[in-house]
């Protein structure tokens, strides 16, 4: 493996100390908006700086994009319907070794800071350290997307705080205390930032970064139609505006593990939970099946064990499930019996792919926002349960009525022409269906109505089928 300077990586010094992790990701950040990703308006320079030195994941997918099933699947590293929590709102249990857990053992600390958003108690309610999936340093919301009035627990004190200003400036500076505080430790950390933004509302970000995006002069992509570009721009110039001021606090976080002098043994992650639509399709926000909602950033630095030097990976389709063996396969720890990830660690090294380079894509019940478009959308307000596997090349969806999406995004990377009725695509539908049902197979999965998982698992939702909420 070549560094910049074209030396070859001293892998010694991978095996010397186990690394520390800081782990970043925002909330609803689609793999389209960063200036790495070939975005040429929204302003990310901190990233696209990052990407060079990174293994980009280029094809990293959030297979349920919704943020409680995605969030418990990225702590547990198992799917929806393994740990249960397959709508938002809803109690993660201790029923498996969590990524906190799992990192505990194997001898390190562990500090979460930010949006939490698994523990299904109230949104706003004290969680106590029983229910924090192991980790120690606490400073956490269950949710809040108040960015300029946000609340905290510190520790395990009960008393509510509220982060200076908006609060993924805050909080970053606190990740930054927590990495001068423990960088000479005996024992190397697992910090995980979660921040609540680009998450709506769009037009929240300070005023310095909202000034940097007029909606009239936001470029669209061409499947948001034409009723809907008015309320997609005003909304898109808000999220970019997120996007840049998230951007300068990885800026900061980065500056600090280099002035710190533990940028190589130190492996940083940049990602998200799921994308968002932002009128693509006529639709907004998540659970969608189509590329705004399911593509996700994955950006990975270890200088130790891969030098800086940038390089892309589209074959390992990450998601939300395989970070945590990942990351538990770098740092040369075990990996909990009950996952059920992949690990591709060893693939980032230069060994075959474990993968079938699929994604399993997934609504299990879908709720609330899937019923939203812009004016409708094309699909009107109607939610539906979804089974789909995503390839290197093709997008095939399932839903309970049969075959409902078939998209070729090699040529139609923008999903304008659905295939999945036309006689001459009839043997690609199968093929692709035929291997749905073997992922399927494998996860036990009967595909079932939504209303059928509810009742199995004993929630109680509302006419919109969400889950209802606490403050």
């Amino acid at each position: 493996i070549k560094t910049k300077t074209s030396k070859y990586v001293d892998k010694s010094r991978y095996m010397m100390k186990k690394p520390n992790i800081v782990f970043v990701f925002g909330d609803q950040w689609r793999a389209q908006a960063t200036g790495y990703a070939g975005n040429p308006t929204v302003k990310t320079p901190h990233l696209d700086r990052f990407a060079t030195e990174s293994i980009n994941l280029t094809q990293a997918v959030s297979g349920y994009p919704v943020c409680s099933p995605a969030r418990a699947s990225l702590l547990t590293g198992q799917f929806p319907l393994t740990h249960g929590v397959f709508v938002n709102d809803v109690h993660l249990d201790n029923s498996t070794v969590s990524i906190a857990q799992a990192f505990k053992q194997g001898g390190y600390q562990t500090s979460y800071i930010g949006k939490w958003h698994v523990d299904g108690h109230g949104r706003s309610n004290y969680i106590p350290p029983e229910r924090r999936q192991g980790f120690e340093d606490w400073k956490v919301l269950e949710c809040t997307h108040n960015y300029n009035q946000s609340a905290y627990y510190s520790g395990n004190s009960d008393q509510k705080l509220f982060w200076d200003g908006y609060d993924a400036i805050d909080q970053t500076k606190a990740a930054e205390d927590y990495i001068r505080q423990h960088r000479n430790s005996d024992q190397p950390f697992l910090l995980m930032i979660s921040w609540g933004g680009p998450h709506a509302p769009y037009q929240t970000a300070p005023e310095e970064y909202r000034e940097l995006y007029q909606p009239e002069n936001i470029p669209l992509r061409p499947n948001v139609p034409a009723e809907a570009a008015k309320q997609a721009q005003e909304d898109i110039a808000g999220y970019y505006a997120h996007c840049t001021v998230l951007d300068d606090c990885m800026g900061s976080l980065l500056t600090t593990i280099e002035a710190e002098d533990i940028q190589d043994n130190t492996i940083v992650v940049f990602t998200s939970d799921h994308g968002d639509m932002l009128g693509s399709q006529g639709l907004i926000k998540k659970q969608k099946p189509w590329e705004e909602s399911i593509r996700i950033p994955f950006l990975l630095r270890y200088p130790a064990l891969f030098g800086l030097e940038g390089q892309q990976v589209p074959e390992a389709m990450i998601g939300m499930q395989d970070m945590m063996p990942t990351l538990l396969g770098l740092s040369r720890l075990p990996i909990p019996e009950g996952v059920e990830g992949i690990d591709f660690s060893n693939f980032l090294q230069g060994d075959e792919n474990p993968s079938d380079s699929t994604a399993l894509l997934a609504c299990y019940h879908p709720f609330g926002q899937w019923r939203s478009g812009i004016d409708g959308g094309p699909y009107g307000f109607t939610g539906r349960e979804f089974r789909g596997i995503r390839t290197n090349s093709h997008t095939y969806v399932r839903s309970l009525q049969g075959p409902w999406l078939l998209y070729d995004n090699l040529n139609d990377p923008y999903q304008l022409d659905n295939l999945v009725d036309l006689p001459q695509h009839l043997s690609l539908r199968d093929d692709l269906d035929q291997k749905l049902q073997r992922k399927l197979d494998q996860r036990k999965d009967k595909f079932l109505s939504g209303m059928e998982y509810i009742n199995t698992w004993g929630y109680t939702v509302d006419e919109r089928g969400t889950v209802p909420y606490q403050k």
